[in-house]
């Protein structure tokens, strides 16, 4: 009977073929070499993100894959195939309509999972991260492809989130657990529309106008997370030692993705802060 852990190889290696024909299809008029270097980065992110993947359902001794997993996997390989089209998008124009027609189904997928997760009773702590970690990227490739037109600051929403795992690894009290708050979600999907009407280059005015709100709301999102950890931290510092409860257990920096179980399981949703928002 094959391992359940090999599932995510499997979908993979159909990614793989989705991005090879997507790629071509894409690239057929592009040198050689652009083509393969955009093969190269959808290649290279479909194999860390599985590996990645792999670890995570051998440390949790996973027994099931679940559907909705299944379908975070299929969109986690659609990441891929944006990702090779942006990076060969540096090097010659691609036509808008084949990044759209990557984009919007993986945005319209975020929510599918959620949803067959609360459908089949199969939501989960690994679940929602690895849904998490496929968003942080995605929304790190659309902010790297608009910051071509907008400008570079625009990558800032893309990077935030990976800034404060970075600000985790050097203050290990930001990895504290935060309270649930449906604003992230909400910050989290303005992100996304934000960058998807900016690709499509039709509204120039209102991408110069909608983008930097996007971001605004972004920095507010994370700001308010980090006055909170810094308040939780003072109320910490004036306890009695033997008083101070260790804030993680597991020493995996968690940040913002870190899970209420009981909305977690009766909702199939988690605080969603160390996403993107």
């Amino acid at each position: 009977m094959i391992r359940v852990q090999f599932v995510p190889i499997f979908i993979a290696v159909g990614g793989a073929i989705v991005v090879s024909l997507l790629g071509a299809a894409a690239t057929r008029s592009f040198p050689l070499w652009i083509a393969a270097v955009g093969w190269l980065a959808a290649l290279s992110y479909l194999m860390a993100s599985n590996i990645a993947l792999v670890r995570g359902l051998r440390k949790r001794r996973v027994t099931r894959f679940g559907q909705a997993n299944v379908v975070t996997a299929a969109r986690s390989s659609l990441v891929g195939v944006i990702s090779g089209i942006v990076v060969a998008s540096f090097f010659a124009p691609i036509p808008v309509w084949i990044v759209l027609a990557l984009v919007v189904p993986a945005l319209l997928l975020d929510a599918v999972d959620g949803w067959v997760a609360r459908r089949t009773n199969s939501a989960s702590e690994l679940g929602a991260r690895f849904d998490m970690e496929v968003d942080a990227f995605l929304l790190l490739v659309l902010s790297a492809y608009v910051s071509q037109t907008l400008g570079i600051w625009v990558l800032a929403i893309g990077l935030m989130r990976y800034a404060f795992v970075v600000a985790g690894w050097i203050f290990p009290w930001l990895r504290r657990q935060l309270p649930s708050r449906y604003w992230r979600k909400v910050v989290t999907a303005v992100q996304g529309v934000a960058l998807m009407v900016a690709i499509t280059g039709l509204l120039p005015a209102v991408d110069a106008v909608f983008v930097p709100i996007a971001l605004a709301l972004l920095v507010e999102s994370f700001g308010r997370d980090v006055v909170w950890l810094v308040a939780r931290r003072a109320e910490d510092s004036r306890r009695p030692p033997g008083a101070q409860r260790e804030s993680r257990a597991d020493g995996e920096h968690r940040n913002g993705d870190a899970f209420d179980q009981e909305r977690l399981w009766t909702k199939g949703d988690a605080p969603r802060h160390g996403d993107t928002t």
